[in-house]
């Protein structure tokens, strides 16, 4: 039998692009705001892992090991893309206020778009930080794409019953999805990107949903959604599974070999109010990646919207996507990897679904 599927889960984390003295800099910034209460963002009363991270350096020391757990997921990650040595690689995620903004939110979309040079570090230079790599700042990269495949792909999905935007041109003046583009520079980061040559087919999810206009799709102080008045939710968690065996169905007509990733980290502490944005909420991601790694897609499945929302798991929607597409194509988790922190931002998991012969 033909191998024709790879399911990969990963982070697209914008910080481990930084350097270790910045990783903590969205704990940074949530410190400041005045509207959490003076003690809990007193270290004195944080959990003790939580202060042996930050300890007396703001988190750089902690820093340099959450990135070599983070590199050595990518590494493996990157290790089994290449044996299996896709023709395209579809990536799930979330537009974060990109290239959507306003004029429209697409629950889904796919970006049919050719090759196009993009600046590698856009995300980066907003928050007034350095590269790991040295580069320059207005550094840019090439992303692969194939306009034609991932317009059939759209054209398959919308005969099929599906109700999918597409987008032929990139927004001007916008950050491209940093979702996308830092799978690339993820999955090559010796090179930065600079050398993956492996064609993307992205489709865009509105993970961020009732939050994605209201708070541009990022970092917000109490004050400033004290009083919100927030978007249209995103697309279900059920209907993210649906959509991720719909796509499976119409590529499997296809005769390539395509790679399948969820490009996220989980839940984010940014998002997580009920937790005062300090920390992610680690035991909801850890029931879930018990499901992951049981392989109960029905425990992922009670999810409602609200439930994600709750947690700071927004961008999690990007897995729901993948996990319906290894469930239809009948995938097998070979290896699967967790990462929790308490002071940079997000839990990440790593994961490899490959097709096994009977």
């Amino acid at each position: 039998m033909t191998t024709q599927f790879l399911g990969l889960g990963i982070t697209h984390y914008p910080l481990l692009a930084g350097t270790d003295k910045d990783m903590a800099g969205l704990l940074r910034f949530t410190l400041r705001d005045p509207d959490i209460p003076p003690e809990l963002k007193d270290p004195a009363n944080w959990p003790a892992a939580m202060r042996a991270e930050w300890s007396d350096d703001g988190g750089t020391a902690a820093a340099a090991g959450h990135r070599q757990a983070l590199l050595a997921g990518l590494a493996r990650c990157r290790e089994a893309l290449e044996a299996f040595a896709p023709d395209y690689v579809v990536v799930w995620g979330d537009d974060q206020y990109e290239n959507f903004r306003e004029e429209v939110i697409p629950p889904f979309c796919v970006l049919a778009y050719p090759d196009l040079d993009v600046a590698a570090f856009g995300i980066l230079n907003t928050l007034g930080q350095a590269n790991v790599w040295g580069l320059p700042d207005d550094q840019q990269v090439t992303i692969h794409g194939d306009k034609a495949f991932s317009r059939s792909l759209a054209d398959r999905l919308i005969r099929d019953g599906v109700d999918m935007a597409y987008s032929y041109v990139k927004r001007e003046n916008a950050h491209f999805p940093h979702a996308v583009l830092n799978t690339q520079l993820f999955l090559d980061y010796d090179h930065a990107g600079r050398e993956f040559t492996y064609p993307l087919v992205p489709i865009t999810v509105n993970c961020y949903g009732e939050h994605v206009i209201a708070r541009r799709g990022g970092l917000a102080h109490f004050a400033q959604i004290k009083d919100e008045t927030t978007d249209p939710a995103g697309p279900t968690p059920a209907r993210c599974f649906e959509l991720g065996a719909q796509v499976a169905r119409a590529l499997r007509d296809t005769d390539k070999r395509i790679a399948l990733i969820a490009s996220s980290s989980w839940s984010h502490a940014f998002l997580h109010d009920k937790g005062w944005h300090l920390r992610p909420d680690t035991p909801a991601d850890q029931r879930l990646y018990a499901a992951l790694v049981a392989g109960d897609f029905d425990a992922w499945l009670t999810l409602t919207p609200a439930d994600v929302v709750a947690a700071g798991q927004h961008e999690i929607l990007n897995w729901f996507c993948l996990l319906g597409a290894v469930n239809e194509l009948g995938l097998t988790l070979q290896w699967s990897d967790f990462v929790t922190t308490d002071i940079f931002n997000s839990n990440k998991c790593f994961a490899i679904y490959e097709e096994v012969s009977a």
